[in-house]
């Protein structure tokens, strides 16, 4: 049974809300209900900030979320310490650095993150 607006019973069912069907995928923030997705998988390798660059999305705002060298290689010990190497080691933990990524984002705070080992 669900309720309708009024409160009352209703045996009919409604399709899901975008809320709920982000709370099934797990890409809610659920501490300040702040809803974050990373439907991009695109990432890049940043040389001056050793870290790779990968980006969320909250409707139609985007944050860029920057994950550095000692997080990648604490949540993947013995990454390649190239390029490659820590790329393979995003691409290999993605979901455990996208709800660290959550976890840290807060809504019109800022534009960037950096997820640090100390978040692993």
């Amino acid at each position: 049974m669900f309720l309708t607006y009024a409160g009352r019973a209703s045996a009919t069912r409604r399709a899901p809300t975008q809320t709920a069907k982000r709370l099934a995928r797990g890409t809610c923030n659920l501490i300040g209900l702040t809803m974050i997705d990373f439907p991009n998988h695109s990432r890049s390798y940043d040389r001056t900030r050793h870290a790779v660059r990968f980006w969320g999305h909250d409707s139609a705002i985007e944050a860029s979320f920057f994950i550095d060298e000692d997080a990648l290689k604490r949540i993947q010990p013995g990454t390649h310490s190239s390029e490659s190497g820590f790329l393979i080691a995003f691409d290999s933990n993605r979901d455990l650095i996208c709800a660290a990524a959550a976890k840290k984002y807060v809504r019109g705070s800022r534009g960037s993150y950096d997820l640090l080992a100390g978040d692993f």
